[in-house]
């Protein structure tokens, strides 16, 4: 358990460094003429100051962050293949891994949904892009369609996805709802949004807390866009897996 702590709190001080390097790069969000979101100047210094729901949106990790995101430590602190068998993915399916980054999800999904299905890798910020391309190329991967969307849309396509996977990116979204929204329109009848985020709710995770979310703020958020939980794994070491569905 120390040995974990340990681990957790460099995982920590390394986001708050590539956050930092983000943050310097693009302007925090303004407010919008809606009633979702809320500016206050006294915040989080790892916030953005902008508020949704009471909770506030975490600064974004920049492509810099792409050597710590493939990490090798990565397999035995976030388990993988445990998040990977939470998501019953069958041959066929069309999935969604938004907020890719540089593929780590993305090409680990491939072989589940096979040659007959597909995998769209979301992301906004050209480097992650880039690098998908590459991979997918140097794998000779051929099902993997890479998109990039924008901080308001994700560019899916509309009622044609089995399921959208989000591993530690939805306390990022600068625009939440309008994102999610476009999310709950790519889903068929059936579909499924998975949720991966750090545990707000324990102390020991030792994450900063913009970049932590718990299942009652992701339940709240999710009701508010036609999204129910039906199920919640806790079999990783420091993330849940929270499972939604449309209503």
């Amino acid at each position: 358990m120390l040995n974990l702590k340990r681990r957790a709190i460099a995982v920590s001080l390394c986001l708050s460094c590539l956050v930092a390097e983000a943050h310097t790069q693009s302007a925090i969000p303004s407010p919008q003429t809606s009633p979702f979101y809320e500016a206050r100047a006294k915040h989080d210094p790892d916030g953005t100051g902008m508020f949704y729901m009471g909770r506030e949106i975490a600064q974004v990790m920049g492509a810099g962050g792409i050597a710590w995101l493939d990490r090798s430590q990565r397999d035995t602190e976030e388990h993988p293949a445990e998040v990977l068998a939470a998501l019953h993915l069958r041959p066929g399916e069309v999935v969604a891994d938004l907020g890719a980054g540089s593929g780590y999800f993305t090409f680990r999904m491939v072989p589940q949904v096979g040659e007959t299905g597909k995998v769209i890798a979301v992301d906004v910020q050209d480097e992650m892009l880039q690098t998908l391309h590459q991979r997918a190329a140097a794998m000779k991967v051929t099902n993997v369609e890479v998109v990039k969307g924008t901080e308001t849309d994700p560019h899916l396509p509309p009622g044609a996805v089995d399921l959208v996977l989000m591993v530690d990116v939805y306390h990022e979204l600068a625009y939440p709802r309008e994102v999610m929204e476009r999310v709950r329109e790519s889903l068929k009848p059936k579909g499924r949004v998975v949720f991966v985020e750090y545990r707000k709710e324990d102390p020991e995770v030792q994450i900063k807390e913009v970049h932590k979310m718990s299942v009652y703020q992701l339940e709240k958020e999710m009701n508010a866009v036609g999204l129910v939980r039906v199920r919640t794994v806790e079999t990783l070491p420091l993330q849940h897996i929270v499972i939604f569905q449309k209503k």
